[in-house]
């Protein structure tokens, strides 16, 4: 049994919990408890607050985590990081008064500022050579100067409409952020295994994001011109038609491509073009 821990509430939980579900991991959500066993995979779920999951998989707590690479680092984990997943991609960024003239990182020298970062903001304003005072803080950073309480504020940057309403401005941006698959150092061979086919899993779901199945009618004297817009993973598959002028080509093309492709395989005199979500893809 492989345990894998992952925040209990917020928008990583929500992202973590559909990835989980996709990879066959079902849960029974409605019961908020500490520990869930999945059914169907040799693994159970631990909730955890988010800070704390970094060092639960480091001392053994749990085998696995989720995370977000802000806390992985903010933490200075020993666990390794096995996967970057790509989601709740995120920011660590100094905002300051939006009235406030800023020309560069100095100036910050001499200034307060709030955080619940301390350790990744202490490094970034070792590395340029400035000196400010740290006011650590949990939750509500950015309401910091509005009250007095700092001068700026160092957190976490999404969209970045919660600084517009408290009169803030992005200023710097110090490091990006994404969720984290790590993993404990030492985990058994039975474990290792579980974690293998966990991650086999995860590459499936990730490798199908933004790609489509297209299948079409195309004539066989415009088909290289086909196949050069149609490349696939290695090569489309060609199926011959009852006519004996045409095939049947499929394929899978990047989603942010499609219109473009679209295009040119009509102007190619392709027809019944038909175009599949993907759930999972499998090289």
């Amino acid at each position: 049994m492989l345990r894998i821990a992952v925040q209990s509430k917020g928008r990583l939980y929500d992202e973590t919990m559909l990835l989980l579900e996709e990879a066959g991991i079902k849960l029974n959500r409605g019961k908020r408890i500490l520990l869930l066993s999945a059914k169907g995979f040799p693994v159970e779920v631990l909730f955890l607050r988010d800070d704390d999951i970094p060092q639960s998989v480091a001392n053994g707590v749990a085998d696995v985590g989720i995370v977000g690479e802000n806390e992985y680092v903010e933490k200075g984990s020993e666990a390794w990081l096995v996967k970057r997943l790509g989601f709740s991609k995120c920011r660590l960024s100094l905002a300051i008064p939006k009235d406030e003239l800023y020309e560069g990182v100095q100036w910050f020298e001499g200034k307060t500022i709030a955080t619940s970062y301390p350790e990744i903001l202490k490094a970034y304003l070792k590395e340029q050579q400035v000196n400010a005072e740290l006011h650590v803080i949990s939750g509500s950073v950015e309401i910091a100067p509005g009250i007095g309480l700092a001068d700026a504020i160092f957190d976490i940057v999404s969209s970045g409409s919660t600084l517009v309403s408290n009169q803030l401005k992005e200023v710097e941006v110090v490091m990006q952020s994404e969720a984290l698959l790590i993993a404990n150092k030492n985990l058994s061979e039975e474990k290792q295994t579980i974690l293998d086919e966990l991650l086999f899993r995860f590459e499936a779901i990730q490798m199908a994001e933004g790609k489509k199945y297209v299948l079409l009618n195309a004539p066989k004297e415009q088909l290289d011109e086909i196949i050069e817009v149609l490349p696939g993973m290695r090569s489309p598959t060609i199926t011959p038609l009852a006519d004996g002028n045409w095939v049947s080509v499929q394929s899978v093309i990047a989603e942010k491509h499609f219109w473009e492709i679209i295009g040119k395989l009509k102007s190619l005199g392709a027809e019944g073009i038909l175009v599949l979500p993907i759930e999972k893809m499998i090289l």
